[in-house]
């Protein structure tokens, strides 16, 4: 639900649809706890209308001004989309790869560790 059709309504029609939507999200989350939900985006769609129209009550309500609705002069013109550029493949250098240094106390394990194999 848009805002503007919100804006529209008497506070008691706000009140009746958010109910409505209370009512639906219920339903969707046992859909969701059951494995039936099968449109997801719903459960976010509906929290959102829900808070929208609790806002515009609570303005109504508080005798809060309409807040002024934009009107754009010109129409926004088609966006392309952006197709990807192929990527460059990397030359591979046959160099091994260098190890991390190692620190001083894993030296002296490993050290250790080789001593131990050679004396057996």
């Amino acid at each position: 639900m848009k805002a503007a059709d919100a804006r529209a309504m008497t506070i008691d029609q706000i009140d009746d649809e958010v109910l409505k939507l209370k009512k639906e999200q219920f339903n969707l989350r046992f859909q969701r706890a059951t494995g039936q939900l099968e449109n997801t985006s719903r459960v976010r769609v509906i929290r959102r209308d829900v808070a929208r129209l609790k806002t515009i009550a609570a303005q109504k309500r508080a005798g809060a001004p309409e807040p002024a609705v934009k009107v754009s002069a010109a129409p926004k013109a088609e966006v392309k989309p952006k197709v990807a550029k192929p990527k460059a493949a990397k030359p591979k250098s046959d160099a091994p790869k260098s190890k991390k240094p190692q620190s001083a106390k894993s030296r002296k394990a490993g050290a250790k560790k080789t001593a131990a194999k050679k004396s057996k």
